[in-house]
């Protein structure tokens, strides 16, 4: 039997990179990985749509099926983080049978979004009598690193197979077991649909050797996407010698208009805030219009010191609660607290909230309550984040929600995504020709 032409390519282009000067046994890991995952990548771009789908199908049963295994690897990863992680990484790092039923409703999903590779778009017929169009494709090897979440692995794994891509998945070393223990759910999954085993790799190793490898290697990986705090994000971005995906902070703010419902008012900002403490897309900053702030600023206090949230604010604030509020530092109005603080700050009106977010914001999620939809059209014109919301929650902003099946991450960069990024996301379009013997 002669050899197939393609797996004589890869093997040619495998021995022509340059293998790396520090050839430790880590980066001799990821290589290796990263070999195995170029190889993976071709087979997976043009995997036919319902071996995809079997795929996710069958993670999301032995996940079920695997529940105790991953809870008993989790409760280890738990045991040790309460000896060195706070509260809001015990919180995003914890599993439980909700959590663990909501990874596998995420997976049938994804299973039922339109596959997108292969979809022909702007297709038009140029004066030359050629038809071009645009046709969507993978992105290649993905790499994704992140802290924490268990819930990650599964969601990277997800959009990653259903776009055609393979995946090297490096977790944080807190989550190591619950980590390997979902990994062998999805091994079980690709090998139930004959798809290719390193489409999806979990980095087994903790040193942190392995990051810096992942980010090093072009030749085999397309594009990194960093989910983590504002320190790893920075790390990544400034040693990563290929494309990122990332956000650095979700400084999120909600301004409460002059012409705004306080029921709204009140419900928005209290789920906002308290409806989960550690996540991107919690509110941090509350900035009320002034001839808003008398009638709405006591009662929605009340509500959030009942809630246990800690109330800081500028010295309007604190005149209008006395008592109630401590004083905001310059610091306030920068930081993404991830625990129940909240900053509020009453302003003249909405240029001046525009002019506040604008200065201090992340361009993650911002949002306004009103009434008046002029003024928040306005609002959604002005205001420059990645998601921009009229009366609704701030933790809406999320790939689940937006009706992308999960979400590997947020981008509040402009290029190549933004927002939310789902399977769209992970990939990218090329140019197609039909013609029928044309020349030029």
């Amino acid at each position: 039997m002669s050899a197939n032409p393609s797996d004589i390519q890869s093997r040619n282009q495998e021995h022509a990179v340059a293998q790396p000067a520090a050839a430790d046994a880590v980066t001799e890991q990821l290589y290796a990985m990263g070999r195995r995952a170029r190889r993976a990548a071709r087979s997976m771009s043009v995997a036919e749509p319902g071996a995809k789908n079997a795929a996710l199908f069958a993670i999301a049963e032995f996940l079920e099926s695997s529940q105790d295994e991953i809870l008993a690897a989790n409760a280890r990863d738990l045991k040790n983080g309460r000896e060195h992680l706070d509260a809001a990484m015990l919180e995003r790092l914890e599993l439980n049978p909700a959590r663990i039923a909501q990874m596998a409703e995420g997976l049938r999903q994804v299973a039922a979004l339109a596959d997108p590779i292969g979809a022909v778009s702007d297709l038009r017929y140029m004066p030359s009598g050629i038809q071009v169009g645009r046709m969507r494709v993978p992105l290649g090897v993905i790499g994704i690193i992140y802290e924490s979440r268990p819930n990650v692995t599964i969601d990277a794994a997800a959009l990653c197979l259903k776009s055609g891509n393979a995946a090297i998945l490096r977790g944080g070393s807190e989550a190591i077991h619950s980590n390997q223990a979902i990994a062998a759910c999805i091994n079980r999954g690709l090998a139930a649909a004959d798809l290719p085993p390193d489409a999806v790799q979990v980095v087994t190793t903790t040193d942190r050797a392995a990051v810096g490898a992942l980010l090093t290697m072009p030749e085999y990986v397309d594009v990194i996407v960093p989910r983590g705090g504002r320190g790893l994000v920075e790390f990544v971005t400034e040693q990563a010698r290929v494309p990122v995906i990332k956000h650095l902070d979700g400084i999120c703010h909600i301004y409460i208009d002059a012409d705004a419902d306080p029921e709204k008012a009140q419900a928005v900002v209290v789920n906002a805030k308290t409806q989960r403490l550690g996540t991107c897309n919690t509110l941090e900053t509350l900035l009320v219009a002034a001839a808003a702030a008398e009638h709405i600023l006591p009662p929605l206090a009340r509500d959030l010191r009942q809630a246990g949230i800690e109330l800081r604010g500028c010295e309007q604030t604190r005149a209008l609660l006395s008592g109630q509020v401590a004083a905001a530092t310059a610091s306030d109005w920068d930081t993404e607290y991830l625990a129940p603080i909240l900053a509020i700050r009453i302003v003249d009106d909405m240029a001046a909230a525009i002019e506040h977010i604008e200065a201090h914001g992340s361009h993650h999620t911002d949002a306004i309550v009103t009434e008046n939809m002029t003024r928040a059209r306005a609002f959604m014109r002005a205001v420059d984040s990645s998601s921009v919301m009229v009366n609704a929650s701030t933790r809406f902003a999320d790939g689940f929600e937006y009706g992308l099946g999960a979400e590997i991450g947020i981008s509040t960069d402009k290029l190549h995504a933004r927002g939310p990024v789902g399977l769209e996301g992970l990939t990218s379009q090329k140019y197609v020709v039909f013609g029928d013997g044309h020349v030029r």
